[in-house]
């Protein structure tokens, strides 16, 4: 293999691949950067065997030819090349060369053929979406996910797709992100659950434009093609919970609020919760105002906030990341808030679209 390349195209598609090296592994090959050499194009490819990750560039290719690199050596150095060109020569031992401006650096790499095959998706089901729609949609679901292995069917998203809609459903058992997006076409209706990691690393390639990115989903995988960069991930396996009997339809208690509003007092109130580690905040919610309050051993803080409120008064507390995790990917300037009791969970939504939901769990207070 022999070939030359710009150094800040191979820095910027090492530095995307490498996500999908396996930090935990007795297979080196797992750790490595596949490059694979041809018609003047050099392919970077890494796996874990959960989520894979490829990324093309141009080079000047003068002998076809692959290899498997140490990824995070090979990240770590290509990095402080990036204004240089890079000449990438491998022999038959798998000793790959790099040469740049005068000097020369020597990496003993592996077989390709030790490296595992990518799944190729055959007789996929397909969706297609803007690049703004889907990054919102991950953006806006993901932090819900669980991180408990206990549950793992919880550690993905819910992706039902049906008639040009996409619905993302996550949960942790404290709270769950319900977003709609809509689709500019799909193939049929079909569900699937994507991990959590995998989404967040799509999520870092898209761009909020109108770009449309077509992604394919198998039984057992799912495949997008974002800026050159191809990943497929594997499909968690099993039901997801059946979240539609866990969100409730009728309230009576109902508040809109400035949604910057309840962002910044919610922060303040939270300093004292932050530093008991309780995270405890109380919303007292009468006519026209909504008080939030927290306390600890050196004080208390109470902020007011002007509310328009139909229903019942109504005290009740919450856990305040669990709010500001949701207010944080929220554009709307007004949301409502939907309440029945102390001891039921909360309901967060836009108040004009039908774009998210959140469902937060109380906090008893003694």
């Amino acid at each position: 293999m022999k070939l030359i390349c710009d150094g800040l195209d191979l820095s910027d598609a090492v530095m995307k691949v490498i996500k999908a090296t396996s930090q935990k592994t007795t297979n080196p090959v797992l750790e490595g950067i596949k490059l694979v050499a041809e018609d003047d194009t050099l392919t970077l490819s890494a796996t874990d065997l959960e989520l894979s990750m490829q990324k093309s560039i141009k080079a000047e290719v003068f002998i076809d030819g692959e290899t498997v690199v140490p990824g995070k050596f090979f990240a770590e150095y290509i990095k402080k090349l990036t204004n240089e060109q890079i000449e990438l020569t491998c022999n038959e031992k798998n000793m790959l060369e790099i040469k740049y401006t005068d000097s020369t650096g020597n990496i003993q790499a592996l077989s390709a053929e030790e490296f595992p095959n990518i799944k190729r998706l055959e007789n996929a089901e397909s969706f297609e979406i803007t690049s703004k729609d889907l990054k919102s949609l991950i953006t806006k679901s993901v932090f819900c996910v669980s991180t408990e292995d206990s549950r793992p069917i919880l550690k993905g998203v819910l992706f039902e797709i049906q008639d040009k809609k996409i619905k993302a459903v996550a949960l942790d058992g404290y709270r769950l992100a319900m977003v709609n997006k809509d689709l500019k076409d799909n193939s049929s209706n079909f569900t699937c659950i994507v991990p959590a990691r995998s989404l967040n690393e799509i999520s870092k390639l898209l761009e909020d434009t109108d770009e449309i990115i077509k992604v394919h989903v198998t039984k057992n995988y799912l495949m997008a093609d974002v800026n050159d960069t191809r990943i497929i991930t594997r499909l968690l396996e099993g039901d997801f919970i059946n979240y539609k009997q866990i969100i409730p339809t009728q309230f009576t208690t109902e508040v809109t609020i400035n949604k910057a509003q309840l962002e910044d007092a919610l922060d303040r109130a939270s300093l004292l919760s932050r530093i008991d580690r309780n995270n405890l905040v109380k919303f007292d919610i009468t006519d026209k105002l909504m008080m939030l309050s927290s306390k600890s051993d050196i004080g208390d803080i109470k902020e007011n906030i002007t509310v328009a409120l139909n229903g019942n008064d109504l005290t009740i507390a919450f856990n305040v990341r669990y709010f500001n995790e949701a207010l944080r990917v929220i554009n709307d300037e007004f949301i409502k808030l939907s309440f029945t009791v102390a001891s039921a969970p909360c309901i967060l939504k836009s108040s004009e679209t039908d774009e998210y939901v959140y469902l937060i769990l109380p906090v008893r207070v003694v």
